[in-house]
């Protein structure tokens, strides 16, 4: 049996101190978390138009990682949204969009352990939450038009509730395609 660790069960007193302020934080904050294994937190964010935000910080021997599932892979206009996602960047804090390999849309990120302090998790997982809530209606309205039509037009036709497409109705009832929201 080997006796080796790997570099990210590697202990330092930076990571020990950074593991502990993410416990604190999120148990501060009352986010309910897991963490499998050592350093690794999985937790969700509670927002408004994205109502949950599944997020993942990742403790690691030198920086602290943090990645955040914002929408899965728009079934439509890709290059509109991956333009939209490209020009929000730019004026991010700690955070980028990004995707992976099937296409899905993430908030991923890299600080320095010595940035796990109370206040910069706070501002790091305000902006996840704030990136994450505020973008997602743009997302969908580039990515998911002609599906958000689709389901419009079904709950009409059948009296159904809208309510969970209020945010879309301007150009539903206008009948026409959205356009490109503010980036």
């Amino acid at each position: 049996m080997s006796t080796e660790t790997t570099p990210e069960r590697t202990s330092s007193p930076e990571r020990e101190a950074a593991l502990t302020a993410v416990r604190e934080h999120l148990r501060t904050n009352e986010l309910e978390f897991k963490e499998d294994p050592e350093g690794v937190f999985s937790f969700s964010l509670p927002g408004e138009k994205k109502l949950q935000t599944a997020v993942r910080l990742d403790v690691g021997p030198h920086a602290l990682g943090v990645h955040a599932f914002v929408a899965r892979n728009p079934d439509e206009n890709h290059e509109g949204v991956y333009r939209w996602l490209l020009q929000r960047n730019l004026r991010m804090y700690a955070v980028s969009f990004a995707i992976d390999r099937t296409g899905d849309i993430y908030l991923d990120g890299r600080v320095p352990l010595a940035a796990a302090t109370p206040e910069e998790l706070d501002r790091l997982l305000g902006s996840v939450l704030t990136y994450a809530d505020e973008s997602f209606n743009a997302i969908l309205e580039l990515g998911f038009a002609s599906a958000i039509r689709k389901e419009w037009e079904w709950r009409t036709e059948r009296g159904e509730s809208t309510a969970n497409l209020e945010a879309f109705r301007g150009w539903l009832e206008a009948g026409e395609r959205p356009g490109a929201p503010e980036a």
